[in-house]
């Protein structure tokens, strides 16, 4: 996939953890999760700029998921250490944190998985290739139909929540 569709399917993986937050009356996590979903949502692709990292290898596992999360998770901890995340202590900031990085990783390999050249989700401890071939990582088609699904969604269930 490229940006548009990874921005997408961000979006779509999202929606349901927004619509439990803004439910729950956490609106502002809401805002922050899905912020951060966008933000990293181009992330493991960052092996495109790594010498002797190949593309989809490590960066486009689970492990590189909740390295991300873990590492989001601490930031967050830290953050409600020193007061910042008032009134939410750190195990709550932690929580969101690794929840966001986590996510944002976890919808980029599920954009990949759509391909045909797929992901290695368990490497090294499996080669087993995981791949849907639904679309080509170039295709428009696929990338903006992704990228207006999670638009779509998402501005439904603002919608819904918010305007009534």
């Amino acid at each position: 996939m490229y940006r548009n569709g990874h921005y997408g399917v961000a979006l779509l993986a999202f929606a349901p953890v927004g619509v439990a937050l803004v439910t729950a009356g956490l609106v502002e996590f809401a805002f922050v999760v899905g912020a951060g979903a966008l933000w990293l949502a181009m992330l493991p692709d960052v092996d495109h700029r790594i010498p002797g990292i190949a593309h989809r290898g490590i960066t486009h596992t689970i492990w590189f998921a909740l390295l991300v999360g873990a590492a989001l998770g601490a930031v967050g901890f830290a953050v409600g250490q020193v007061g910042f995340g008032a009134p939410y202590g750190p195990e709550t900031l932690a929580l969101v944190g690794a929840a966001t990085g986590f996510l944002s990783v976890g919808a980029h390999l599920i954009a990949d998985a759509l391909t045909p050249m797929g992901i290695r989700p368990l490497w090294p401890l499996s080669g087993r290739k995981f791949t849907l071939s639904v679309v080509t990582a170039d295709s428009r088609v696929g990338n903006y139909g992704l990228l207006s699904l999670g638009v779509f969604v998402t501005a439904a269930w603002v919608g819904v929540l918010f305007v009534g």
